[in-house]
């Protein structure tokens, strides 16, 4: 990559773009390292959030293998170079970081570096990371400096190094992903208070709802206890409605426990971990739940997480309220992001009662979790024909 005059700041308006399109904090810091990587056309890339204790809370890398990163061993420490940067907010650029009186040596299984730049990213007065690229790579049709025979500008050290145009560009990266990055520190933050709100309304319901035909199963299961020798048919009755309550009850104690389970987003992905959910709620529930996974890539993890609490919710409805016979939950490629799609074949409703309706079954909720992540949703129902959700999100 050539950053001539003109060249870099295109370049740097697309790296801005892909910082915007994440939520996530892990996310933006990929994005971030990435970007500035190719932005220089470096060899490596890395960036480091440091914790209070000396080290660093998240550190993420660009242009190293997971088998090259998982033989580096333990998370550097804040320590010469890297100190500099997150304890004085100075830029660093090097001809050779082996030769800086700072430097410690690297570890048994770490690249070797020669070149060397690095930036703070900084909120105001908070340094939020450090962000810092290595091996600048040699550009053969470049004609300054001493060309060593091949054309390349050489320095002292091995790489081709970094030049002031660089540092300004790196400098306007870096002012952007600070705001980027205080973005999603921002929303993580407001999901976190939207979950313990999740988790709040949920324990509501299981007052009101589970607690309730609880105490209704208890008093009813008394009475048939009381009839048993003088009124055996009564008695009867009133045990079929303790079969009914307990099936309720169990039921509101199922949907509370899918929800409140921490999803295996992060291990399993969004096919598998919707897979497993539906094959769940085939085996509590009478109607037959399926699911269908066609070619979808990963996804964004605010998106992925957004289309599976809205799988979720619109699969509750079906189960709950529609009496469909059957539900079907397809997830589909679609461009660079996904369709999901919720069909069931149950008692539908007037889609012009959508205020009404919105309340009863979340849609609310649904469109707002659809539309948090730059997804749409929409909602197909007529009386007697069955409802069918579906929500889009762009990829990332």
């Amino acid at each position: 990559m050539t950053n001539g005059p003109g060249a870099g700041i295109p370049a740097v308006s697309s790296a801005i773009l892909a910082m915007s399109r994440h939520l996530e904090v892990r996310d933006v810091l990929k994005t971030i390292v990435a970007s500035a990587r190719e932005l220089l056309d470096a060899e490596y890339a890395a960036l480091g959030v440091p914790d209070d204790h000396g080290g660093f809370a998240q550190f993420v890398v660009d242009g190293v293998s997971d088998e090259e990163w998982k033989a580096i061993g333990p998370l550097p420490r804040q320590h010469g170079i890297l100190a500099a940067m997150l304890h004085n907010a100075t830029p660093e650029r090097l001809a050779d970081v082996r030769k800086d009186p700072r430097f410690g040596g690297w570890p048994a299984a770490h690249p070797d570096m020669s070149d060397f730049i690095g930036l703070p990213v900084a909120d105001g007065d908070e340094i939020l990371g450090a962000l810092f690229l290595a091996n600048k790579r040699c550009d053969e049709t470049s004609t300054s400096g001493p060309s060593g025979g091949n054309g390349c500008r050489c320095t002292e050290g091995d790489g081709c190094g970094f030049t002031e145009e660089d540092e300004r560009l790196l400098g306007i990266l870096a002012q952007h992903a600070a705001i980027a990055l205080t973005n999603a520190r921002l929303y993580e933050r407001s999901r976190e208070l939207t979950i313990a709100g999740e988790r709040a309304r949920l324990a509501h319901e299981l007052h009101d709802a589970v607690a309730q035909k609880l105490f209704s199963l208890r008093l009813t299961a008394q009475a048939a206890t009381a009839l048993v020798d003088r009124d055996p048919v009564r008695a009867k009755g009133e045990l079929h409605q303790v079969a009914l309550l307990a099936a309720e009850a169990a039921d509101e104690l199922r949907a509370a426990v899918v929800e409140l389970r921490p999803a295996a987003l992060d291990e399993d992905g969004l096919v598998a971990t919707l897979r497993s959910q539906v094959q769940v709620l085939d085996r509590a529930h009478t109607a037959c739940v399926t699911f269908e996974g066609h070619g979808v890539r990963v996804l964004p993890s605010a998106q992925e997480e957004a289309l599976l609490r809205v799988a979720q919710e619109a699969l509750h409805n079906a189960l709950r309220h529609s009496g469909a016979g059957h539900v079907a939950v397809t997830l589909a490629r679609h461009g660079q992001g996904a369709l999901l799609r919720i069909a069931d074949d149950g008692r539908g409703f007037e889609t012009r009662a959508v205020r009404r309706a919105g309340r009863h079954l979340g849609l609310v909720s649904m469109r707002d979790r659809a539309g948090s992540v730059g997804g749409t949703l929409t909602v197909e129902s007529e009386p007697g024909k069955g409802t069918t959700v579906k929500m889009e999100v762009p990829g990332g």
